[in-house]
């Protein structure tokens, strides 16, 4: 090995090749220093890079930087991670997160030092990703990902920052587009829907439970009959959910939710449990076998048919490079469009907010807003004294009189309350 010779600065050396002449080269810098009673050294390119190096150095920073590769920390940390909050580590998130690092990150970055990753570097894979047609959802996915794996890191003191946290996602069309600016079908709109839904089988009641309730598609195909109280006062008991095939908690307190029932729906639901009813805890909606429905097989024979013969589909070009159908409506449009109808029934924010299990009421504002009335209302009126008259004037003619013991004119006359029904319920009716 070459030997190192001083230079101007002490503690940085010049580590000369053997066909070096000396004069100005290219040959690299080095950093020595002492950490724990042993000598360390770091190669640098140029001596501004060396210079800035030790001076992290000087400022207490005296720990050897790691040469631990990408994959190689990455390995040992998948199957080691608990997490980073007293909730812990799922199994599910496990699987995903190490596919996410598995496709996307590790061919690019699996033999780098895991301290060369930086923010600029996460940016080009974003980028990337995105031009290769990858979703918002994907990239959101790695970035939890690979932010969780350096935060470890950093604690572990094999990296000196996390380089994936600041860095935003670049933009463009998602899949998750329709979350963004909530979907919701018309109640007309939703008739047509549910007239085109074959009629064999539950599909129908399927669909229309999933707009009267606003059940997450998990929520509702991991719904018993132990879930369901069809008595006097009869609700969904929201608990649990099935995802990916498993049945398991839901994500927070907030979706523990019990949702009223109005009385059409609620006959729907006994008529259905009469045909279909086995055990408590068999599924209310369940495959010929008695098994819980998988969505992918239901929105691919189901609702993708229904919804491109209605016209909700565009054209995207497929992985064979020819043209398909991709259908627009997904299982979350019954859940925007549960939104609505509430909205439209004057339930307020945070009424729709723990009908539908959002942690706060600002998800419920930032998702459905642009169903509210976009309008700015009725004007405002300072009342001066010709306006108060008026006003008096406007209440005296209110007042019972012999003729009119109610009160009120013709057209203004209070009408007779209509019968309870689902809007004095609480309940959203069935879709006739």
């Amino acid at each position: 090995m070459a030997k190192l010779t001083k230079t101007s600065t002490p503690g940085i050396f010049r580590r000369h090749t053997k066909d070096c002449r000396g004069g100005r080269c290219d040959c690299a810098y080095v950093v020595v220093w002492r950490h724990r009673g042993k000598q360390h050294k770091e190669t640098f390119r140029t001596l501004a890079e060396a210079r800035e190096a030790q001076g992290k150095r000087h400022a207490g920073d005296s720990r050897p930087s790691s040469r631990v590769t990408f994959e190689a920390y990455f390995s040992d940390w998948i199957e080691t991670y608990e997490g980073r909050t007293a909730r812990g580590f799922s199994e599910t998130s496990r699987s995903l997160y190490r596919r996410a690092i598995n496709d996307h990150a590790l061919p690019t970055w699996g033999t780098w030092k895991l301290g060369e990753v930086e923010p600029a570097e996460v940016r080009v894979l974003y980028r990337r990703l995105r031009e290769k047609g990858k979703s918002t959802a994907t990239l959101k996915t790695l970035r939890a990902a690979l932010s969780a794996m350096y935060a470890t890191a950093v604690e572990d003191g094999v990296a000196d920052s996390n380089p994936i946290r600041g860095v935003r996602l670049p933009g463009g069309e998602t899949d998750d587009d329709e979350q963004k600016r909530a979907k919701a079908l018309s109640r007309q709109e939703l008739r047509i829907f549910l007239a085109a839904v074959p009629d064999d089988g539950y599909w129908r009641l399927f669909f229309e439970f999933l707009a009267v309730t606003g059940l997450r598609i998990g929520e509702a195909i991991g719904l018993t009959w132990e879930s369901l109280d069809l008595g006097d006062q009869p609700k969904v008991k929201v608990r649990e959910q099935v995802y990916r095939g498993k049945r398991k908690r839901l994500k927070s307190k907030d979706g523990k939710r019990d949702i009223p029932l109005s009385a059409s729906m609620t006959a729907k639901l006994l008529a259905h449990r009469r045909d279909t009813y086995t055990t408590p805890k068999s599924p209310v909606f369940a495959t010929t076998t008695g098994s819980e429905l998988d969505p992918h097989n239901l929105r691919r024979t189901v609702l993708r048919p229904v919804a491109i013969s209605l016209g909700y589909y565009e054209m995207v070009e497929g992985d064979d490079g020819r043209p398909r159908e991709r259908t627009t409506l997904g299982f979350h449009a019954f859940r925007h469009t549960c939104a609505s109808m509430l909205f439209a029934q004057g339930r307020n924010v945070k009424q729709v907010q723990r009908w539908l299990g959002h942690a706060k009421a600002s998800i419920t504002l930032d998702t459905y807003l642009h169903l509210l009335d976009e309008g700015v209302g009725e004007p405002l009126e300072i009342e001066t004294g010709a306006t108060a008259r008026h006003r008096r004037s406007e209440t005296a003619k209110k007042r019972p009189t012999p003729d009119r013991p109610n009160g009120g004119t013709e057209s203004n006359r209070p009408q007779p309350k209509p019968a309870a029904g689902a809007g004095a319920s609480g309940r959203l009716a069935g879709i006739e």
